[in-house]
């Protein structure tokens, strides 16, 4: 992760959302000097052709916008595993997706867009609208819980902090009393001395507990004017893999509009710590 010059994939249905999801691949691009890849899946081969042509428009159309020309990538598959599959063949730095919100998730992408998230080994960012235009740091907010997976999201903190000005808002979770249980105490600590040895700016909060823990999140960093919140997916242990719960799809489909980052813990990579980036 110290370097970055691989692409950032973005799945491309010819939509508005899709579109939005290419503003934000470009943004990015241009920080982490990277390319950017539109990938757009048929069913069949025969297909394939058909699509050239619209896909070549569009990568000119994005070229005379943006100034960035993408690679253009057609593919025979399914949206439940050619995406991951593309990702690892090309070892994307990102998937920047688009979606319609909550009734769009469920309608429009449903389960397979949860299926390609959890299964994935690259960080999903998934968005709404445009990106926001400004020009002042942009502010991460990072929910901060009992769960030990929390500790991953650190690394994606370091990586935005390299190559954005930024802050980092830690947001813990508390009781109905406004007391922080002891294992979500314990990964505060890890965060904050983590933040503190990589010279990246934070600020803790503590939440009210009036609502949902996903709930306040969302309003927390709608009051912020937060531009992305960092979420990890959560371990399943009756079946020893990732899930996307109610939370996180509360999340990434909030109504503030909020850009998610979603990110899937690797237990490869826990033996050797996460500060070790």
């Amino acid at each position: 992760m110290d370097s970055l010059n691989h692409s950032i994939i973005v799945p491309y249905d010819f939509t508005e959302v899709a579109m939005n999801a290419v503003a934000h691949a470009v943004n990015l691009s241009k920080s982490f000097n990277t390319g950017v890849t539109l990938l757009h899946i048929v069913k069949k081969e025969s297909e394939k052709k058909e699509m050239e042509q619209q896909l070549e428009a569009e990568l000119q159309k994005i070229h005379e916008i943006y100034n960035v020309k993408p690679v253009g990538l057609i593919k025979e598959g399914t949206i439940f595993k050619t995406i991951n599959q593309v990702a690892h063949e090309i070892d994307a730095t990102m998937i920047v997706m688009g979606t319609h919100g909550m009734k769009g998730l469920q309608k429009v992408t449903g389960s397979w867009a949860l299926k390609v998230i959890v299964g994935s080994r690259i960080p999903f960012l998934v968005i709404q609208d445009p990106p926001k235009v400004k020009g002042n740091a942009i502010k991460l907010v990072f929910p901060v819980d009992f769960k030990t997976e929390n500790k991953e999201k650190l690394k994606y903190v370091q990586l935005m902090s390299k190559y954005f000005p930024s802050k980092t808002l830690l947001f813990s979770a508390t009781s109905k009393e406004g007391v922080v249980d002891p294992r979500t105490k314990a990964n505060l600590v890890f965060c904050k001395t983590f933040m503190e040895e990589k010279n990246i700016d934070y600020e803790l909060v503590l939440s009210k507990n009036e609502s949902s823990f996903s709930q306040e999140t969302i309003e927390f960093a709608k009051e912020r004017e937060a531009d992305i919140i960092i979420i990890m997916t959560t371990r399943d242990i009756a079946f020893h893999d990732y899930v996307l719960g109610a939370q996180e799809q509360y999340m990434i489909a909030n109504s503030a509009k909020i850009p998610v980052m979603v990110i899937n813990p690797r237990t490869d990579l826990m033996k050797y710590g996460y500060g070790s980036l």
